[in-house]
């Protein structure tokens, strides 16, 4: 599974393409609904555990964001298995890039899995194993700060992975979409805040279905709009947003 982009495409398997600003689909510059300032051409290096003093007090418009979205076989990463993995690369409300792969998990997707997803086990079979991805993913997310919602779900699977393939976690930080909403939303104007009522709510230009990249897109754009509601509450970096320790770890 390939996913339209950048200038460079490198290929990591045949099932892998890492993507980087620029040609065809998505146009890096394509800002974001809601975006949050002028995209800055400073990447972070190295943004990786608590925020760090060099960049705990640049603008949330000046970081670079990787948001990661995964599908599996299950609920647990002891009893279950990575199926697909997505992640978008967005900095001051453009798109930078996308990755994208499905993984054979070696064990078969639940009839109810296979149900909510649409990933069966004859579209896993000539996947690439997780261990050929992983690597790919990790240098995709270098430097950024890692995105997810509902982070937990998608950090304990994927710090699991690496354990399974002998890779250090990089410590990421790890800014989460829900506990973010939960302090900017009204409670009259949605309610709960799921990706799919986020995202309708805010008219995010993909709909959540369930597929890891589409998820992950989802995301970036209802990223964009919870930190412009972050701007009007004069909340602008990343060390103001740390001192809601369950929305930045």
């Amino acid at each position: 599974m390939s996913v339209g982009g950048p200038t460079v495409v490198g290929v990591m398997s045949a099932a892998v393409s890492t993507l980087v600003p620029g040609a065809g689909g998505t146009a890096a510059n394509t800002p974001v609904p809601g975006a949050y300032g002028a995209a800055a051409s400073t990447l972070v290096p190295g943004a990786r555990g608590a925020p760090a003093d060099g960049y705990r007090d640049m603008a949330l418009a000046e970081l670079e964001f990787a948001v990661v979205d995964i599908e599996t076989t299950g609920w647990s990463p002891a009893e279950a298995a990575i199926t697909e993995v997505g992640a978008v690369r967005v900095r001051g409300g453009a798109r930078r890039g996308e990755f994208a792969s499905l993984i054979n998990p070696g064990i078969p997707v639940p009839p109810s899995i296979a149900d909510l997803t649409g990933i069966t086990d004859g579209m896993l079979a000539a996947a690439p194993r997780l261990g050929a991805v992983m690597p790919g993913l990790l240098r995709f997310a270098g430097g950024c700060v890692l995105v997810a919602h509902n982070a937990p779900f998608d950090l304990g699977f994927l710090t699991a992975a690496c354990e399974a393939c002998g890779l250090a976690w990089p410590a990421f930080t790890v800014l989460d979409t829900v506990m973010l909403a939960r302090y900017v939303m009204d409670p009259d104007e949605v309610p709960d805040c799921k990706l799919g009522t986020l995202a309708g709510f805010f008219r995010a230009r993909t709909s959540p279905c369930h597929r890891a990249l589409a998820d992950a897109r989802a995301t970036a754009d209802v990223l964009g709009w919870l930190i412009r509601r972050l701007a009007h509450r004069g909340v602008h970096t990343l060390g103001q947003l740390s001192s809601w320790p369950e929305v930045v770890a």
